[in-house]
């Protein structure tokens, strides 16, 4: 499992949501470079990016600053919000450190998308999956649809995405833990590869997302806010 440290980008600064919500922000840097340039002196293997305007607006607000931590630190990237279709898609996979770009509400709108995308893009495709109360959520979390999570998940078996990155809104920016049992039952459900995001707070809960057997994590606010260390949640989740 690795750990996957997050940038959130929002009017081009660094900033922590609580449960997605785009009027409870806190910011924690006026540059987003310096932030990821920190981690990867931590020791970051892939650095999750999110344009939080985009995943509002549908078009990619700050793709300057996604151009310039790939430059400036050298450390991939996964980036999403506001890729709804195939033309914002390769452009971001054009850019040399892109690994993956990540589909939301594209995904739930158009699953069809997903899979050409997949296909020429092999490996290099993750599905976001946001879930409230178990359903799916869009749109930057604004809309929650009847969407069954898991069910949703299933829809992508065998197209070769890279990964599942499932989110519980509720416990997202929250320090409150993450969500262990709905994480499980997505890692059951599917032989998708899995990455947790939402509410990891100490390395204890990293010990225990370990043991669901996940590709990885990604950590927010628990590094901002110092909860947590990056080099020792690396450690941990290694050893």
């Amino acid at each position: 499992m690795i750990i996957i440290p997050a940038v959130d980008i929002k009017g081009g600064r660094c900033v922590r949501l609580e449960q997605g919500r785009m009027d409870a922000e806190t910011v924690y840097s006026e540059d987003p470079v310096e932030v990821a340039s920190r981690w990867a002196s931590a020791g970051a293997e892939l650095i999750h990016m999110v344009d939080l305007d985009a995943a509002v607006t549908g078009r990619p607000v700050n793709f300057d600053i996604v151009e310039r931590i790939i430059s400036t630190t050298g450390v991939p990237v996964q980036v999403g919000g506001g890729i709804r279709d195939a033309n914002i898609a390769g452009i971001y996979l054009a850019l040399g450190g892109v690994k993956r770009v990540i589909l939301g509400t594209a995904a739930y709108e158009d699953p069809g998308l997903v899979k050409e995308l997949a296909g020429k893009y092999p490996g290099r495709v993750a599905v976001g999956i946001d879930a409230r109360g178990g359903k799916v959520a869009i749109k930057g979390w604004l809309d929650v649809t009847d969407q069954d999570a898991v069910t949703l998940a299933r829809e992508f078996e065998g197209l070769g995405i890279a990964c599942i990155i499932y989110t519980d809104i509720s416990r997202d920016g929250m320090l409150a833990g993450p969500n262990l049992e709905a994480t499980k039952e997505m890692t059951e459900a599917v032989d998708i590869p899995i990455v947790a995001s939402g509410g990891i707070s100490s390395i204890e809960d990293i010990k225990l997302l370990k043991g669901l057997k996940l590709k990885g994590a990604i950590i927010g606010k628990a590094l901002y806010s110092g909860a947590i260390e990056l080099k020792q949640a690396i450690a941990k989740a290694r050893g």
